[in-house]
């Protein structure tokens, strides 16, 4: 009984050592760069507050919103080429982001992966001259 009694304490420890031991191999570098970095944040928020000179202009308070001043006419018209614009950024913003991955496995694709490439970056500089050429990028 008594030596039942031991080797249960024995093996308490021992998983008890052990427990502790992940946990400061493993987790005790993430919780200290996750403190480092909420102290730093804390710092860098509050000093920016503290020092900068807090002297404000009612140009700078006033909402300002989709290109043009909220404060007018509900039946303003307004140009639709501020909205023509962003669509398009978008658009092209997010057909590009094809090509990292594209860069990324070059070496591994077959010979039809790049073809198909080559072909959506052509499509994509054809749409892009296209919408240059009908004018939709200016802002007269």
């Amino acid at each position: 009984m008594i030596l039942n009694n031991k080797i249960l304490e024995i093996k308490n420890e021992f998983f008890l050592n052990q427990n502790l031991s992940l946990l400061h191999n493993e987790y005790a570098t993430v919780l200290i760069f996750l403190m480092i970095g909420m102290i730093l944040s804390v710092i860098l928020v509050g000093l920016s507050y503290f020092l900068v000179v807090q002297n404000p202009e009612t140009e700078k308070l006033s909402s300002y919103e989709c290109g043009f001043e909220p404060y007018e006419d509900a039946r303003h018209k307004f140009d639709v080429k501020f909205y023509l614009v962003a669509i398009l950024f978008i658009v092209f913003d997010i057909e590009t982001m094809f090509l990292l991955p594209w860069c990324i496995s070059l070496n591994n694709l077959s010979v039809l992966g790049f073809w198909s490439m080559i072909d959506f970056i052509i499509e994509l500089g054809v749409g892009f001259i296209y919408i240059w050429y009908i004018g939709a990028l200016d802002w007269d």
